[in-house]
């Protein structure tokens, strides 16, 4: 007689954590932050909410994991990133900055996550903001400052302007508005217009520290 495995209740439990992280993102979408209680979690998911506890701790833990996976700093992996980067982390500073625009626009989610991330003191938003910070510190310190020398603060500066320039400009023209200096935002051309720009702003800092060194 065969051994039965855990296999099954496994992919039932991974199903079920599933549905947890899905409800809490239909509330957030439909109702907004305030709904996220755990009774309204729970029956949007169509499952027990001591599951919630079971599978992540609590709701708070929930939260987290489910903003975590909508995060887009937070999946950005330091491990894929190519060896031997010879060019101080120019074209991957373009591929991740471009893409970050591309995919704030396309998540409602994580646009209502960015949302109340200003509005709102949590731990679970706290928590995500501070990964956000360690990825981006490992790409600055290990690849970043070091091409950029004496100027990396400078460079970083202009950097968190660029991030949240991405942000902010994906925030207003899907709430109140189209156009953003005469740029619509709506259209591709538009937005190609913005990456193409985000582009040209790194080769421009990027030309000038290699004519200080």
């Amino acid at each position: 007689m065969e051994k039965k495995t855990a296999q099954p209740r496994e992919r039932n439990k991974e199903k079920s954590k599933q549905r947890f992280l899905d409800a809490v993102g239909t509330i957030l979408e439909t109702k907004g932050f305030a709904a996220l209680k755990v009774n309204d979690i729970a029956a949007t998911a169509g499952l027990d909410k001591k599951l919630i506890y079971n599978y992540f701790g609590g709701t708070e833990q929930l939260i987290e994991a489910y903003i975590s996976s909508k995060d887009f700093w937070s999946n950005v992996s330091m491990e894929a990133l190519p060896s031997g980067i010879t060019d101080g982390g120019l074209d991957i500073l373009k591929r991740i900055f471009t893409s970050q625009f591309d995919a704030v626009q396309e998540d409602k989610e994580l646009q209502k996550i960015l949302l109340w991330g200003i509005t709102e003191k949590r731990v679970s938003l706290q928590k995500i903001a501070a990964l956000r910070e360690e990825i981006g510190e490992q790409l600055l310190t290990t690849i970043i400052d070091p091409h950029f020398g004496t100027e990396a603060r400078a460079f970083r500066a202009a950097a968190a302007l660029m991030v949240s320039g991405i942000y902010y400009l994906n925030l207003y023209t899907d709430i109140n508005a189209k156009t953003f200096g005469g740029i619509d935002l709506t259209t591709e051309e538009g937005r190609q217009d913005i990456k193409s720009a985000i582009e040209m702003m790194l080769d421009l800092l990027y030309s000038r520290s290699k004519s200080n060194l």
